[in-house]
């Protein structure tokens, strides 16, 4: 984290957040006063370095704000008498999306538990069980010799029984009980019983007119703050209720020599530092599934042999008014 601030006929300020930072040197690369620095991405992934993936020289730094509208991931902020540039209309910005249609999700949170940067928050209410189940249970106390089969082979695990010492000579004082909030009346312990204690009626199948439709509800939303446009969300949604666009379009190849190929399982630092979840070892090499690629492009940055080569066709960057600033932020295209 460091912040660079000038002041003068206005207050301009440079904030940089690596939580956000991917390692991917898009910012280094536009940089007019080489100001911005790459530190060692693969220790630093790895957890054995512990410091900043970006540091700034602020002597050399002009806070002309290329960097900050360059990142697409908002790991850099440059503000204007506390305005964000990237709010303003007379500078580039991106049209990147991921958002989440409720009235279309169903709430089975296969987002959540897919995305590589726990950027979903997901939460969901079920009814209650005694709403969708109906019947009645109970335990003769007189005949029921706490063996605990019923116990044990409760599927939902709604009959407790407890064994107390009541006297020095170990007696016990035994209870058993059935919770009818979890009872689903399935008869499992009623046909275990070796002692017939127990009776139970299951009434739902003749009730089931009554019982109303279960109503899920619950709410799935994308942290924009989190979100690295991944669309591992949007891919593996069931019913096609997010939408995710990507920031760059393009494509990601192994460029393997005779004396530079990929080290695999030896290496794998391209593994380590994608934010993504994109890539994998597979045969002894590293593949990088492009479906789930933002196209950063932090494992170029990563590899120690260069052998990835990434190539940008457009991005999802409008809004450039100025030539000087055009020419530089196309040096992220390499088309």
């Amino acid at each position: 984290m460091f912040n660079v601030e000038r002041g003068g006929f206005e207050i301009r300020k440079l904030t940089y957040n690596n939580t956000k930072c991917l390692g991917c040197g898009i910012c280094s690369e536009v940089c007019p006063t080489t100001s911005l620095r790459l530190g060692p991405t693969v220790p630093i992934a790895r957890g054995l370095i512990e410091m900043d993936l970006l540091s700034v020289n602020a002597d050399s730094c002009v806070l002309c704000g290329l960097c900050s509208v360059a990142c697409p991931f908002d790991a850099l902020s440059l503000t204007i008498d506390g305005a964000p540039i990237k709010e303003m209309d007379n500078y580039p910005s991106w049209e990147v999306e991921s958002e989440v249609c409720e009235d279309d999700c169903v709430y089975c949170g296969r987002c959540s538990i897919a995305c590589p940067r726990d950027a979903i928050l997901f939460e969901r209410k079920l009814p209650a069980m005694e709403e969708l189940v109906r019947g009645e249970i109970s335990i003769d106390d007189e005949k029921c010799i706490f063996c605990g089969f019923c116990a044990d082979l409760c599927p939902p695990g709604a009959i407790k029984i407890s064994n107390v010492p009541s006297s020095s000579v170990d007696l016990l004082n035994n209870s058993i009980e059935v919770d009818a909030s979890q009872c689903v009346f399935c008869g499992i312990c009623k046909r275990v019983c070796p002692q017939d204690a127990i009776i139970e009626i299951c009434s739902t199948c003749m009730l089931q007119d009554q019982i109303e439709v279960p109503e899920i509800t619950g709410t799935t939303a994308i942290v924009k703050d989190s979100c690295v446009n991944c669309s591992w969300c949007a891919e593996i949604c069931p019913v096609d209720a997010i939408n995710v666009t990507k920031p760059f379009e393009g494509k990601l190849e192994l460029v393997e020599a005779e004396e530079k190929v990929c080290k695999g399982d030896s290496c794998h630092a391209c593994l380590d530092v994608c934010p993504c979840n994109a890539v994998e070892i597979v045969d002894g090499k590293s593949v990088t599934n492009l479906t789930f690629c933002n196209l950063c492009g932090a494992c170029i940055t990563a590899c120690p042999q260069n052998i990835r080569e990434l190539t940008r066709t457009s991005m999802k960057l409008t809004n450039i008014n100025s030539e000087s600033w055009d020419e530089c932020l196309n040096k992220i295209i390499n088309e």
